[in-house]
């Protein structure tokens, strides 16, 4: 559903509920900003009758009466849209105050905090154990890039992007147009997967690499959004981890924690680096790069060639 529908159907639920007396079509238009901006009589009516429609098809009990001018007016009484009293068990109350606490950016984190007082104060069940082990070891979804938002959005809502994009290899970012399916975060970063356009094939891109804005397109999906999208198992064999081979690299003392946690054997060298054998797969020479002067590859000589190559690519650039 489009941000400036869901608005206008919010403002006219919020108009229903809110009244003491049946509100006519006239008095809505007046008062929903997007109805005052109607082309015509014929627009607003449209507009108004879907959107009552679509608020019933979402539950909402509107009554249809006629007020004393005898025009037809429109409510929803609290009493017939008052949801069942909710009811969680201790372990049920501790799952969702850990979701709630996960985000920790991004517009989602207002909402799961608003929604988490809510029903503690309609009485929902704190876990007390279970908030003391949170607050010692407490798990975070962080969501630094801008780019987040206006994604996770558009693959909700099934809109083809455009954004700006820069490969470890390129040293310019280059447009793509993005049909978005799923937005996945692994080992702290945040992963897009879709159909590019231009390539005419599957893609996952990480959002740290997206530059400028994220901008909607108009139309449809011209690809067929698959039942399983594997972005981690994409993500996994970029970064090594369907490992075929064994590197050698020396590493700047207290730098790549990653590297350090996925290397078979660690040797301490004399200047303050230490020497890593590490297993990996397609794509560490691009992983490699972003340690940038932390990290030196000693063999094999092809892993070695391929960062230098990228090196100079970036440099050139």
């Amino acid at each position: 559903m489009a941000i400036a529908k869901a608005e206008r159907l919010m403002n006219l639920a919020l108009c229903l509920l809110g009244t003491r007396r049946p509100l006519s079509k006239r008095e809505l238009r007046g008062s929903i900003e997007a109805y005052l901006e109607a082309a015509s009589d014929d627009a607003f009516n449209r507009m108004f009758e879907r959107d009552k429609d679509d608020l019933r098809e979402l539950g909402l009990v509107i009554e249809t009466v006629e007020n004393l001018d005898g025009e037809t007016g429109y409510l929803a009484r609290r009493d017939s849209n008052r949801l069942p009293p909710i009811t969680l068990d201790a372990e049920e109350a501790a799952a969702l105050g850990l979701a709630a606490k996960v985000w920790q950016q991004a517009r989602l984190a207002g909402a799961a905090s608003g929604a988490l007082q809510k029903l503690r104060a309609a009485g929902m069940p704190e876990a007390e154990d279970a908030y003391d082990t949170q607050s010692a070891l407490e798990p975070r979804i962080p969501v630094h890039e801008a780019a987040f938002e206006p994604l996770m959005l558009a693959c909700r809502d099934r809109r083809p992007v455009i954004f700006d994009y820069r490969k470890a290899t390129a040293a310019r970012p280059e447009q793509r147009q993005v049909e978005p399916w799923t937005l996945e975060c692994w080992r702290g970063h945040w992963y897009l997967a879709g159909w590019d356009r231009d390539r005419g094939a599957e893609r996952v891109f990480r959002l740290s690499r997206i530059t400028g804005r994220v901008r909607s397109r108009a139309g449809s999906f011209t690809a067929p959004v698959p039942d399983v999208v594997t972005v981690r198992e994409t993500v996994e064999s970029w970064a090594g981890e369907t490992a075929t081979r064994t590197a050698l690299i020396r590493l700047r003392g207290g730098c790549g924690y990653p590297l350090r946690a996925r290397a078979r054997s660690v040797r301490e060298l004399d200047g303050g680096w230490d020497e890593l054998e590490i297993p990996y797969g397609h794509g560490l020479d691009a992983w490699l790069v972003e340690f940038g002067p932390d990290v030196v590859v000693m063999e094999p000589a092809d892993l070695r060639a391929d960062v230098m190559d990228r090196l100079r690519a970036v440099a050139q650039g």
